[in-house]
């Protein structure tokens, strides 16, 4: 048994009330993401449409990540001091705003500000959903709560790379994208109307400080945590390569390089979300029954990635076969499965008043890594003439060294989730009946 399985005192009790208002939480997060990688199928439009280079066309993205890794922290501390619901309000206004103002964008840099916006307000809803989880379902079920919203995010992917890809090549620009903004609006009503931060008798202590005292304490206290750390590092070494090829690269790649039509390439994107989801179920189900297999998780999704990717850019002859590309899009779907360990690390290291600044730690890291890459690969495409190899490379930098992170920390977070085990279990014995 795990820490974070110890049942404890005031444990919020779960049920169908708790997954009815967890689930608008999650629905927000579904719309987000359809918002977030609707980018993803619309790369070769809007080149064409803005009249930009493979550099220019990357900083869509980067931008968009840039502004979305830096307001973890800021989101994390929102979330502690004013609750989920307040948060995630803002954050459905913003990223619609976004959205709506990207189909009408006139200009590369009007659009570049519509993504900016886009990415201010999708930042806020990951976060408030794995705190709304927390508040309403038992700590033990935090593993399974996870992957499953990470599974609904993956759902809101998969309707950018069919439907959003559909109506794009039917509707054009504008329909599109003005049109899919009505789902911010949808979402925004059922959160004003029905969504609570808590069940009633879980109300979570008042906050005692403020300024910037409190947020100084918050981020220190929560990355002094090595299972803070640590998670931060599995959520960068594992994300970013499924969500580089995704968010932007994967397109182009199969389209120019590998001389795919769109629509086999479209296919091969589905895949990825799809298995995405499936693994996610699984890796959720391991990681609740058995904690110490978060490392191996980890890490063997780390290793299959980097050898299917070297694979299929290191493939003799100009193309790589179908099968190849189709096993390595099923690889890249077990990256965001994989990435969610890392909240499976900071959750049992830190105590409820602290879940948003850790969680928001943790995922600043896979977006840090994605938005790198994302710089990395447009720049050297330019630089080489368009050549993928030589650009997609890049990878191979940064998970080795997120790799050498999880080695140096894993056995320090380790130690120190028995310790916090050990105390539970002394604690619970002494709870008066």
């Amino acid at each position: 048994m795990s820490a974070s399985a110890v049942a404890l005192p005031g444990d919020p009790p779960g049920g169908q009330r708790a997954a009815a208002v967890w689930g608008i939480g999650v629905s927000v997060y579904f719309v987000a993401v359809i918002f977030r990688t609707s980018l993803g199928v619309a790369g070769l439009d809007a080149a064409d449409r803005f009249d930009v280079n493979a550099s220019a066309l990357s900083t869509f993205s980067i931008l968009q990540l840039l502004v979305y890794a830096g307001m973890q922290i800021p989101v994390g501390l929102m979330v502690d001091r004013l609750g989920t619901k307040k948060v995630l309000t803002l954050g459905v206004v913003l990223f619609t705003a976004g959205q709506l103002g990207f189909a009408l964008s006139p200009s590369y840099g009007m659009a570049l500000a519509s993504r900016a916006l886009l990415g201010c307000g999708d930042a806020m809803t990951f976060i408030s959903v794995l705190r709304l989880g927390t508040r309403w379902f038992p700590a033990r079920r935090g593993p399974l709560i996870g992957q499953v919203a990470a599974l609904f995010g993956m759902a809101g992917n998969l309707v950018s790379t069919i439907v959003i890809a559909r109506m794009l090549h039917g509707m054009g620009w504008t329909a599109t994208f003005a049109g899919s903004a009505v789902a911010g609006v949808v979402v925004l009503g059922l959160l004003t109307l029905f969504l609570k931060d808590h069940p009633e008798g879980h109300e979570p202590p008042p906050a005692q400080h403020a300024g910037s005292d409190f947020v100084r304490k918050q981020i220190a206290l929560s990355w002094r945590e090595p299972g803070t750390r640590l998670g931060l590092w599995v959520h960068f070494t594992t994300q970013f390569p499924a969500m580089v090829f995704l968010l932007l690269w994967g397109m182009p790649f199969l389209v120019e390089a590998q001389g795919l039509s769109r629509e086999t390439a479209g296919t091969l994107l589905t895949l990825v979300v799809v298995t995405n989801m499936v693994v996610g179920l699984v890796y959720g189900q391991i990681i609740a029954r058995h904690h110490a297999a978060r490392v191996p998780l980890a890490l063997g999704t780390v290793g299959a990635t980097a050898l299917l990717w070297a694979t299929t850019i290191a493939y003799p002859g100009d193309r790589a076969p179908m099968w190849l590309l189709i096993t390595l899009c099923t690889v890249l779907g077990a990256c965001g499965p994989a990435s969610m360990i890392g909240f499976d690390f900071a959750r049992p290291a830190n105590p409820p008043e602290r879940q948003g600044t850790a969680s928001g730690i943790v995922n600043m890291g896979g977006f840090v890594a994605s938005m790198t890459t994302l710089l990395a690969v447009g720049v050297l495409l330019d630089a080489t003439g368009g050549n993928y190899r030589i650009a997609f490379s890049s990878v191979f930098v940064l998970e080795a060294l997120g790799i050498a992170q999880i080695l140096r920390l894993r056995a320090r977070t380790v130690r120190r989730e028995r310790e916090r085990l050990v105390a539970s279990r002394v604690e619970a014995v002494h709870v008066p009946a």
